[in-house]
């Protein structure tokens, strides 16, 4: 797995684990080598600090692999717009080689985190995997890229597997409080006020415990189900200021106050997901407000520490500490 040590790969790699999964995680450990500490003693894992970028590297450690999830990334439009160059390199370049390598060296099935982006504006209420790719931005634009080679590269002995999630919420060891639902909670925790931007917007949303069930499913689906398949992952659509009140009510804070501004981010989208539902019967289980209640839970139990200052919570923060090139 790349980037098994990220938001995803926290949650996910403890339960491939549970399912008696031998693991292999290749990632950079920005955010903390920490992230896996409840399963680092596990027989079945194998911890590589390394960069995707490195050829000698994935041809070294890919050889007897059976499958593999990538979930490395410049993993969002501000993060990618630091530094462009850096994310063709990650997000683009390093993925020819990877899908070039893995091929080469038989692995059987390649499930590949793309994104909701990639439709960039649609007019249409519902966004379907059917409705053409208009992406706006060179993160989305590759992310496009990346999924049109490995469609290509779709053969008998190698299944290519797509899954475009919505924005990810909840409770995870390497926890990020720069995506919409957690974002808006920790400042509701911490400041007792929520600030909207705009609010009119919708986003689709997805418990971060259902996307990662689905990928330890997606490697235990026969072939002929996702062979070549493309499938948007998502669960709740709702609009920003929803959100904010939804998280009101689960707080059970009635003097929280909700401060809307005026924004310029007209990106506005709902996500369809009854293409995965009707052909993998693949349904989320858990809402939004789990979501909120779960990161309550954490911030009561201080497993998150220093959130407004300490910036491995925040992806961009990160990345200018440490100067990735």
């Amino acid at each position: 797995m790349t980037g098994g040590a990220g938001y995803l790969g926290a949650v996910l790699v403890p339960k491939l684990l549970r399912f008696h999964y031998e693991v292999k995680v290749i990632d950079l450990y920005l955010y903390g080598e920490h992230v896996l500490d409840s399963v680092r003693d596990h027989p079945g894992l194998t911890q590589i600090k390394g960069d995707i970028r490195d050829k000698d590297l994935l041809r070294r450690e890919i050889p007897g692999t059976d499958a593999i999830i990538h979930l490395a990334a410049i993993s969002n439009d501000p993060s990618y717009e630091l530094n462009p160059s850096l994310g063709k390199s990650i997000n683009y370049d390093a993925f020819l080689r990877l899908v070039e390598i893995a091929k080469r060296e038989k692995v059987q099935r390649f499930i590949f985190a793309s994104s909701s982006s990639v439709y960039g504006l649609k007019k249409e209420p519902q966004v379907t995997e059917d409705l053409s790719l208009e992406p706006l931005t060179d993160y989305s634009k590759d992310k496009a890229l990346c999924e049109r080679h490995l469609l290509e590269n779709q053969s008998d002995d190698f299944t290519a597997l797509i899954l475009r999630p919505a924005t990810v919420c909840g409770w995870s060891p390497r926890l990020r409080l720069d995506l919409t639902v957690n974002l808006l909670t920790s400042q509701a925790l911490q400041k007792r006020r929520i600030t909207v931007f705009g609010g009119k917007q919708k986003r689709p949303n997805i418990h971060i415990e259902d996307l990662t069930d689905l990928y330890v499913q997606c490697l235990a689906y026969p072939q002929r189900k996702i062979a070549s398949q493309i499938f948007n992952v998502g669960y709740q659509n709702q609009k920003v200021i929803e959100i904010a009140r939804l998280i009101k009510d689960v707080l059970g804070d009635e003097d929280l106050s909700i401060e809307v501004v005026p924004s310029q981010d007209k990106r506005s989208y709902s996500i369809s997901s009854e293409k995965i539902k009707r052909e993998l019967g693949f349904v989320p289980r858990r809402t939004i407000q789990e979501a909120v209640a779960d990161l309550k839970r954490a911030f009561e139990n201080h497993f998150v520490r220093d959130p407004l200052e300490d910036i491995r919570y925040y992806n961009i923060r990160t990345m200018q500490a440490v100067g990735l090139k």
